[in-house]
């Protein structure tokens, strides 16, 4: 492979890595890829001469970084919103709306739902709110007097950035523990969803079940 070709395969994956990020939902994987591909485009510009593509590129990448970090360094807002009645209206809404994206983390959730497979009494429902959008969705149902199986646990494209989770499962752990919750249980054969779960601290228990059991032992920061 000559020069030349090594030189326009720079420039192919700099417009691989641009197109790719314009589909992601999350903003700031869209960011990092951007600003990826941006720095390559930029080198690519740089290295046949063309300096309206170099600098253009440039820019792109140091507005890229500029968002990045005021991204990582806001303060988001969270609260929590318990949902009292699993018959509630938004939530109908909710889980219509997202049902596609739901059945790919957690499979036949939607239409346990709709056929009403829960009692009231058992579930803990919960809304996440972040920066006064919905930005997730948490159900638990209470199996014994301190463990609680989580039935979902789903945050929307816009707010997969771990934020939310840690919201629940580290800053938030309080909320359990007066309820007596001191282990969460779940189960999952999402690749990425697992991923997710073990970076919140759950780990892998063993069985003899298809799905992996994943549970977390709730210790709040103020007895660890």
């Amino acid at each position: 492979m000559d020069n030349i070709n090594i030189v326009e395969w720079i420039g192919y994956i700099g417009s691989v890595i641009i197109a790719i990020s314009l589909t992601m939902s999350s903003i700031i994987r869209l960011r990092w890829l951007n600003l990826l591909g941006a720095s390559i485009f930029s080198t690519y510009g740089f290295i046949i001469g063309s300096m309206p593509v170099a600098f253009l590129n440039m820019f792109i990448t140091m507005i890229n970084i500029f968002y990045l970090v005021k991204m990582y360094s806001a303060k988001d807002f969270f609260k929590i919103l318990q949902i009292k009645r699993i018959e509630n209206r938004y939530l109908q809404f909710f889980l219509d709306y997202y049902a596609k994206d739901i059945n790919k983390f957690f499979p036949g959730f939607c239409e346990k739902y709709l056929n009403q497979s829960f009692n009231n009494d058992e579930l803990l429902c919960l809304l996440i709110i972040r920066n006064a959008n919905v930005a997730g969705l948490f159900i638990g149902k209470k199996i014994s007097d301190d463990e609680m199986q989580v039935e979902i646990d789903f945050a929307t494209p816009e707010y997969r950035d771990f934020k939310t989770g840690r919201y629940i499962y580290r800053q938030n752990i309080n909320f359990f523990e007066e309820m007596g919750i001191k282990k969460l249980i779940t189960h999952s054969k999402n690749k990425a969803h697992l991923r997710y779960l073990n970076k919140m601290g759950f780990y892998e228990q063993k069985n003899q079940h298809t799905e992996k059991i994943l549970v977390k032992q709730l210790v709040s920061q103020n007895n660890s």
